[in-house]
C-alpha cells in the first residue's frame, strides 16, 4: 500500500507535505491498535478485473476487460501487438469495437496498462481471435445406406470448422437424442459409431446437430438414412476391431491442468467391453473417470504424473484387440513464489523473489512501471539473479511497481509487486490485555503486530518468569507473534510484547484448559437388518466451556437427526448415535467429533448390517444325461455375513398333468457353485437354490428349466415283505409300497409269488395286484410258504428278490399250562412257575403267556376284635409275559389277603385255555395309620379321644398305643410322653390334665405284624362357662338385639334374661333359656317409646334401654271398646272361619290335615339334623329350646363301653394338624339323633341360633357359620 508519492522512473526526492501528514495521522491513532487510511490518501493502480483471450465472430463480440483501483483515479492505455493501440481512457479501461471498423483489424495480442502517479501496473497478455460466423455448405441429401443385421458402421457428422469445437447432438427428426450404449457410441469427433447393427437400428432421420456456443448457432447437418435387413443365414461373430483410434498407437500431448480425453470405440460381434489400463501403475480411481460406456478415459486437471503409457483392450467371445497410448505432460509457466506489495525503510536491501515452473523451463524478466528493466538507466544498486531482483540500499526514489513475467512456448504469466519506500515510528497494532484460551496439548498464537518502517522488533517476556524464548516450546514469528507449541497448565500466565528501543509494549493473558476427549469412541458393529444400533461417543470437556457441540458424519457426510422418521437420534446427554431400523444402505464408516469453541475430538467407529444373503441368480442345466444333470448357479450378494452353504431345492414331477411340491434335496458348502444331481427315471424335474448364512435362508432362485427323465425298468422291489394273516384258513401278504418316483415308467404293477416252503409244491404261483395286501385263501392254519414280491412296469421287471417264509393265520392255542406253583418272595411278592405248553398245540406264533390274578379278599379270623374294613374285594389283574418265559415276579399285593390265579398261553388270535385255578394268601402287614381322632373335653382336666379303625388293617388289629406329651411354648427341650395300650376300643378318657395346657397325642393300631404308624394331633380342655358380663344393645320399636363375645375356651352355660317396664313396678317377665355361646338374642314383644329394666342370670346384672317410636296411648271410651261389640265381631269372624275350612275340606276331597305336621313345619329350617361325625352345631332336639326349652336333655347310648356326655367336647383340627378346640354335644351312634341344644359350642367359630319367627315374645339365637 502506498504511503508517499512515486516519482517517475529514474527521478528521486519526497513529498514532504504527504510525509508530514502521514506521521500527523499515525500519532492520531496511536491509541486505536490499528490503521486506518484516510479516503484522500494516494494508493497506486492495483488491477481488479484482467482481460481474457477470446474469439469474436462480430464487432459486438470485441470486449476486453480492464478494471483497476487507485487514488488518484488511474488511466487506461491498450497495446495490440506491442504498439499502442487507440486512445488513453479514464474511469473504465474496457476495450470495445467501434461501429465502423472492421472486425478482423481487431485480431491480436493486447496488455492493459493502468497508470497514475505512483507508477504503472500492466495486465496480462490475452489474444484476441475473429472469425465469421459458421455455416453449412449446400450438401446432397445421402442416399439410404444399406447393412445386414451384424455389420459395423460410422456415420460421419464432420461440422463446419471453428477455432472453437462445438458440441455434437445426434437427434432425430422429432428432436429427441439418439440412444447410446456400448454398441452405439459418439466420438471426440462427433461421428455416430456403430459396433454392429441390429434391425430396429432402421431409420430416415439420423442428423447431426454443431452447437457453436459462442456464436449462438446451431447447424443441423443433412439426415442420413440406413436399413438395416436380417440375413438369411445365421449372423457370424466377429473379433474386435478399433474404429477410433485406428492403428496400434497414437501420442497426445497435453498441459498441466487441463482435461484429457481418450477414446477406445471398438466394433465387433458380440459388442466388446472395454478395458483400460496403465503400463507402469494402477489407474488412479479418485483422478479417472470412464464416460460414454466405457468408451472414453477422461482424466480432469491433468498433473505431471499423469504422464506415461496407457492401454485400452476390446474383448467379445471371439477374441481382443489393443491400443496403446503414450501421453505427455507439458506445462504453460506457473509461478512457484511470486513478490508481494511491501514498504521498506530507506537504506534496506530489498530482495523480490519471483520463481516460476513450466516445461519446458520459463524464461523470468523484470519490468519497473511496465518498462523492460534492460531499457532504463543503468543503476548499480540493481541487479537480478534466478530470476530474483535485488534492490540495494533503497530510496524514496526506488518506490515504484515492479512486473516479473515468465515466457515459454505454451504461454505467459506476470504478475505486479509494489515497492513502498518510507520510514515511520514504529507502533504496536494489537490491543492490550487480550485474552487467550487453548486446551492442553495445542499450538497458541500471541499476537503482537506492530506497524513502522523500518520494521519494528519485538521481544516477549513471560510475566515474574523471563524470556519467553528460553522455553523450547516457545519460539516468535516473523510478524512479532508468540507460538507456544503443546501448551500445559503451567503455560498459564501473563505475556509481555514490547517493540525493542522504544516505550511500546502491551500484556497478553493465556489461560490453558482441559482438552476436549472422547472417553468412550464408537465400536464397529455388526447388526441385524431391521434392528436399531446405537454408537457410543461419551466425551469429557472442561468445565470452563459451555455445552460441546456433537457432530456425527456418514462416510464423510453430516448426519442431520430427523424428526419425521428418527432415523437418527442424537443422545445429548452422552453424545451417542442411535439409527433405527437399519438396511444394507446403512453399511458405512461413521465419525463422532465433539467440538468446542477452543478445540474438539473425532473418533470412528463402523456399522456392517448384515442380512440374509440375496438370492443366487443364472441357474443352469448342462452334461443332461438318462439319470443325471449338472446345476450351475451364479451367487448373490452376502449381504455383509459370508454364506456358508447352499441348499438345492427340487420339485419332481411323475404326472405331466399332476402337482408337486418344491422339497429339500441337498445342501452343499459354499466354494461348490456347480453340483451332479442323480435322477429318477420318468420323471420331470425343476431345480431352484438358496444360500445360507448365519441369518438365515435367501429367499430362492428364479427356477431352472424342467428337465424329463426317460422310462426304465424298476431298479428295486418292495421291502418288507410279510404276512399279517388273521383268517386260520388264508394268508394274507403286505409289504412297504415303492414310492411314486420309483416306478421308473407306466404300467407299474407288484408281482406276487408265492409257494408251500416243503419240497411238496416246487412250482411257483403268481398274480399281479397294483397295491397290497394280497390274500392267498384255502391254505390250511398256521401252514409255512415261501413268498416274493417284484416290482414290474412295461419296460420290465425289478431285481430278482430273495424268497422270505410267511405263514397262513393262526387259531386260539389248543393247550393249558400245567405245574403252576407259586413261591413267596416276601409278604407282598410270590414268584409264580409253570409247564410250558407244546409248540403244535399253539397254531401260530406263541407270545407269551397272561397270567390272571384275582384278590378274593382278606383273611377271616375267630378272635373277636372290631370289625375291618378293608378294599374292595375281588380285585382283578392281569399280567403279560411275552416270549417264552415260564416264570414271572408279582408284587404289590396286599396283606393278609387270599389270591387265586390262572395261566393261559396267547397268540396273535388271541388266548388258549387256562390253567387250574391255583390258591394262595399273603400274610398279616403293620397296619395304616387309623382313620380320624376327634376330641371331647367333659371338664378341665379330661379330654375324650374318639377315632376309627385304620382303613388298611393288614391284619387283625389287637389294640392300641395312645402317647401324649405337654406342650410348652418356647421351650426347645422334649417333655415326658405318657404312654397307654388299649385295647381293640375306639375312645378313651385322658384324666388329670393341667388346664393351662396343650398336649400332643400320638395314637397307632397295632396287629401281631407290628405297631402301624401314629397319627398325630394336637389338643387342650374347655374350662367352665358363665353368662355374658359385657352386652351391646340396640332397641328398635317392639324388640332390642342383644350381642355378646363368648369367652375363648369356655364351656356352654345356659341362662335366662329377666326384663319388665321400669316406671310400671308391674311384675318381671323371664324369656327362654339361651346359650352363651350363642352371641347374641333377640327380646321381642315389647311396647314403642318405653323404658324397660333387664337382668342377666344368674349374676342378674340389670340394665336400662328404652324401645324407639312414640309411646302408646289408651284410647277413649267407645262402643267400639265395648265388650259387646268386640264380642259380636269375634263371633262373625270365627263363623268366616268355619265356613272357609268347610269349602276347603270340600274341596280337598276329604284329605286329612295334620296339625302335627303343620307344627313341625313351623320349625326354623335352620335347626337340622346334624352330619354324622360334626361337631358344634345343633341337632334336631335343639328346636324344643324354642317352646319347651325345660325338657331338653343330653342322650347318650352306645353299643361299646364309650360313654355319651351332654355336655362334652368335640374337639376338631386345622390342616396343620392342631386342632381348634370346637365344643358341642356327642351324638347318639344308634338313633343318630342330635345332642342337646345346650351342648358346647366352638370358642373359634361358634354356632349360633337364628332367631324364630313362630312366636313374636320368644327369643331366638342366630347360628353362625358352620
Amino acid at each position: 500500500m502506498p504511503l508517499a508519492q512515486l516519482q517517475p522512473a529514474g527521478r528521486r526526492g519526497w513529498n514532504r507535505t504527504h510525509l508530514h501528514l502521514l506521521l500527523l495521522f499515525l500519532s492520531a491513532i496511536q491509541t486505536q491498535g490499528h490503521i486506518q487510511i484516510p479516503p484522500d490518501f494516494k494508493e497506486a493502480p492495483k488491477i481488479t478485473t484482467q482481460p481474457e483471450s477470446q474469439t469474436a465472430f462480430s464487432l459486438d463480440d470485441v470486449d476486453l476487460a480492464c478494471e483497476a483501483t487507485g487514488n488518484p483515479t488511474p488511466s487506461f492505455r491498450w497495446v495490440k501487438d506491442g504498439r499502442q493501440f487507440g486512445e488513453v481512457l479514464l474511469e473504465s479501461g474496457s476495450l470495445t469495437a467501434g461501429p465502423d471498423e472492421e472486425l478482423r483489424a481487431y485480431q491480436g495480442s493486447y496488455r492493459c496498462y493502468v497508470a497514475n502517479e505512483l507508477g504503472t501496473a500492466v495486465s496480462d497478455l490475452v489474444h484476441l481471435i475473429t472469425e465469421s460466423i459458421p455455416t453449412l455448405a449446400k450438401e446432397r441429401k445421402q442416399k439410404r445406406k444399406p447393412f445386414e443385421e451384424g455389420e459395423s458402421t460410422v456415420l460421419y457428422c464432420n461440422p463446419p470448422k471453428s477455432s472453437i469445437a462445438p458440441k455434437i447432438h445426434w437427434m432425430d427428426k422429432q428432436l429427441h437424442h439418439i440412444p447410446l450404449s456400448e454398441r452405439v457410441t459418439m466420438g471426440l469427433d462427433g461421428n455416430l459409431y456403430f459396433a454392429n447393427l441390429l434391425d430396429n437400428d432402421s431409420r430416415e432421420d439420423y442428423t447431426c446437430n454443431a452447437h457453436y456456443i459462442s456464436a449462438s448457432v446451431i447447424l443441423p447437418k443433412e439426415s442420413i438414412a440406413i436399413s438395416v435387413t436380417r440375413s438369411n443365414s445365421v449372423v457370424k461373430s466377429r473379433r474386435p476391431q478399433l474404429l477410433q483410434p485406428t492403428g496400434d498407437r497414437s501420442s497426445y500431448l497435453v498441459l498441466r491442468g487441463q482435461t484429457l480425453t481418450l477414446e477406445c470405440i471398438p466394433e465387433g460381434l458380440p459388442t466388446p467391453e472395454v478395458h483400460w489400463e496403465r503400463v507402469d501403475s494402477p489407474l488412479s480411481a479418485s483422478r479417472v473417470r470412464k464416460l460414454h460406456y466405457g468408451r472414453w478415459l477422461q482424466i480432469d486437471s491433468v498433473l505431471e504424473e499423469d504422464d506415461g503409457d496407457y492401454i485400452c483392450t476390446a474383448t467379445n467371445s471371439q477374441g481382443s484387440v489393443k491400443h496403446d497410448y503414450a501421453v505427455t505432460v507439458e506445462a504453460a509457466p506457473y509461478w512457484t513464489k511470486w513478490p508481494e506489495d511491501h514498504m521498506y525503510a530507506p537504506g534496506e536491501t530489498v530482495r523480490l523473489h519471483c520463481q516460476a515452473d513450466g516445461i519446458p523451463t520459463p524464461n523470468v524478466t523484470w519490468s519497473i512501471n511496465g518498462v523492460p528493466i534492460a531499457e532504463t538507466e543503468m543503476e548499480p544498486r540493481r541487479a537480478v539473479s534466478s530470476g530474483t531482483l535485488i534492490l540495494d540500499s533503497v530510496q524514496y526514489s526506488d518506490t515504484a511497481i515492479y512486473q516479473c513475467e515468465a515466457t515459454n512456448k505454451h504461454g505467459n504469466i506476470l504478475v505486479n509487486t509494489h515497492v513502498h519506500v518510507v520510514e515511520l515510528p514504529p507502533q504496536i497494532l494489537t490491543a492490550d490485555g487480550l485474552a487467550y484460551e487453548a486446551t492442553v496439548g495445542k499450538t497458541v498464537l500471541l499476537e503482537c503486530r506492530t506497524f513502522g518502517s523500518p520494521l519494528p522488533k519485538v521481544k516477549w517476556e513471560i510475566v515474574d518468569v523471563g524470556p519467553a524464548q528460553a522455553n523450547a516450546k516457545m519460539s516468535q514469528m516473523t510478524d512479532g507473534s508468540l507460538q507456544i507449541s503443546n501448551v500445559s497448565e503451567e503455560d498459564s500466565n501473563s505475556y509481555n510484547c514490547s517493540v525493542t528501543h522504544s516505550n511500546r509494549s502491551i500484556i497478553a493473558e493465556l489461560e490453558v484448559l482441559n482438552r476436549t476427549k472422547i472417553v468412550d469412541p464408537p465400536q464397529d458393529l455388526q447388526v441385524k437388518r431391521g434392528e436399531d444400533a446405537v454408537l457410543q461417543c461419551k466425551y469429557i470437556v472442561d468445565s470452563k466451556l459451555k455445552e460441546p457441540t456433537v457432530q456425527w458424519k456418514k462416510d464423510g457426510h453430516k448426519i442431520t437427526a430427523s424428526a419425521i422418521d428418527d432415523k437418527y437420534t442424537v443422545d445429548e446427554s452422552d453424545g451417542s448415535l442411535t439409527v433405527t431400523d437399519v438396511q444394507m444402505k446403512d453399511t458405512a464408516i461413521y465419525s463422532c467429533e465433539v467440538s468446542t469453541k477452543l478445540d474438539s475430538d473425532s473418533a470412528t467407529g463402523s456399522i456392517t448390517v448384515q442380512d440374509k444373503p440375496g438370492s443366487p441368480h443364472s441357474l443352469e442345466l448342462s452334461e443332461k444325461m438318462d439319470r443325471s444333470v449338472t446345476l450351475s448357479w451364479m451367487p448373490g450378494a452376502e449381504n455383509n455375513s459370508p454364506v456358508s452353504e447352499y441348499v438345492l431345492e427340487m420339485k419332481e414331477e411323475w404326472d405331466p398333468a399332476g402337482s408337486s411340491r418344491w422339497e429339500e434335496f441337498e445342501t452343499v458348502p459354499h466354494d461348490i457353485k456347480h453340483l451332479e444331481v442323480h435322477l429318477q427315471p420318468y420323471s420331470t424335474y425343476h431345480f431352484r437354490i438358496r444360500a445360507v448364512n448365519a441369518l438365515g435362508r435367501s429367499e430362492p432362485s428364479p427356477p431352472s428349466d424342467s428337465y424329463s427323465t426317460p422310462a426304465a425298468k424298476p431298479d428295486m422291489n418292495p421291502e418288507n415283505v410279510t404276512t399279517v394273516s388273521t383268517d386260520p384258513n388264508s394268508m394274507v401278504i403286505t409289504w412297504k409300497e415303492l414310492e411314486r418316483r420309483q416306478f421308473n415308467g407306466p404300467g407299474f404293477m407288484y408281482r406276487i409269488y408265492w409257494r408251500q416252503s416243503s419240497d411238496r409244491d416246487p412250482h411257483w404261483k403268481e398274480s399281479d395286484v397294483s397295491n397290497p395286501p394280497f390274500t392267498v385263501n384255502n391254505t390250511g392254519t398256521f401252514v409255512p410258504f415261501e413268498i416274493k414280491v417284484l416290482a414290474v412296469n412295461d419296460h420290465g421287471a425289478g431285481p430278482e428278490p430273495v424268497a422270505k417264509i410267511g405263514y397262513s393265520g393262526e387259531d386260539l392255542p389248543l393247550e393249558a399250562p400245567s405245574g403252576v406253583t407259586v413261591v413267596e418272595l416276601n409278604k407282598t411278592a410270590v414268584k409264580i412257575q409253570w409247564s410250558p405248553v407244546s409248540t403244535e398245540s399253539v397254531r401260530g406264533h406263541l407270545l407269551g403267556y397272561k397270567i390272571h390274578l384275582r384278590r378274593k379278599g382278606p383273611k377271616t379270623h375267630s378272635r373277636r376284635s372290631l370289625a375291618i374294613r378293608s378294599p374292595a374285594a375281588d380285585k382283578y389283574r392281569v399280567i403279560e409275559v411275552t416270549g417264552d418265559k415260564v416264570m414271572e415276579v408279582v408284587s404289590d399285593l396286599h396283606f393278609y389277603s387270599n389270591y387265586s390265579l390262572t395261566v393261559a398261553p396267547f397268540n396273535s388270535r388271541g388266548e388258549g385255555p387256562h390253567s387250574k385255578a391255583y390258591h394262595f394268601s399273603t400274610p398279616e402287614g403293620a397296619p395304616g395309620p387309623v382313620s380320624s381322632l376327634n376330641f371331647e373335653s367333659p371338664s378341665e382336666t379330661e379330654v375324650t379321644l374318639h377315632w376309627e379303625a385304620p382303613h388298611n388293617p393288614n391284619g387283625v388289629i389287637i389294640g392300641y398305643l395312645l402317647q401324649y406329651q405337654e406342650i410348652v411354648p418356647g421351650n426347645s427341650s422334649p417333655r415326658p410322653v405318657e404312654s397307654i395300650d388299649l385295647p381293640a376300643v375306639t375312645e378313651y378318657t385322658v384324666k388329670d390334665l393341667d388346664p393351662q395346657s396343650r398336649y400332643r397325642f400320638y395314637l397307632r393300631a397295632l396287629n401281631t405284624a407290628g405297631d402301624g404308624e401314629p397319627i398325630i394331633r394336637q389338643g387342650t380342655t374347655m374350662l367352665d362357662g358363665e353368662p355374658p358380663s359385657v352386652i351391646n344393645m340396640t332397641a328398635g320399636e317392639t324388640s332390642v338385639n342383644l350381642s355378646w363375645v363368648p369367652g375363648d375356651r369356655h364351656r356352654n352355660v345356659a341362662f335366662r334374661i329377666r326384663y319388665t317396664q321400669k316406671n310400671d313396678g308391674g311384675q318381671w317377665e323371664e324369656s327362654e333359656q339361651i346359650n352363651s355361646t350363642q352371641a347374641f338374642y333377640q327380646l321381642q314383644g315389647l311396647n314403642p317409646g318405653i323404658w324397660y329394666l333387664l337382668q342377666i342370670g344368674p349374676g342378674n346384672t340389670t340394665l336400662a334401654f328404652k324401645t324407639s317410636g312414640p309411646e302408646l296411648r289408651e284410647l277413649p271410651s267407645s262402643f267400639a271398646t265395648q265388650g259387646w261389640f268386640i264380642g259380636l265381631i269375634s263371633a262373625l269372624i270365627l263363623l268366616l272361619l268355619v265356613l272357609l275350612l268347610l269349602c276347603y275340606i270340600k274341596k280337598s276331597k276329604g284329605g286329612k290335615y295334620s296339625v302335627k305336621d303343620k307344627e313341625e313345619g313351623q320349625v326354623d329350617p335352620a335347626a337340622r339334623t346334624m352330619k354324622d361325625d360334626a361337631f358344634g352345631e345343633y341337632s334336631d332336639n335343639e328346636k324344643c329350646s324354642i317352646s319347651q326349652p325345660s325338657v331338653c336333655e343330653s342322650k347318650r347310648s352306645s353299643n361299646d363301653s364309650l360313654a355319651d356326655y351332654g355336655d362334652s367336647v368335640d374337639i376338631q383340627f386345622n390342616e396343620d394338624g392342631s386342632f381348634i378346640g370346637q365344643y358341642s354335644g356327642r351324638r347318639d351312634t344308634h338313633t343318630h339323633a342330635g345332642h342337646e341344644s345346650s351342648g358346647a359350642t366352638s370358642p373359634v367359630n361358634p354356632n349360633m341360633p337364628p332367631p324364630s319367627i313362630s312366636f313374636p315374645t320368644s327369643v331366638t339365637g342366630i347360628l353362625g357359620p358352620n
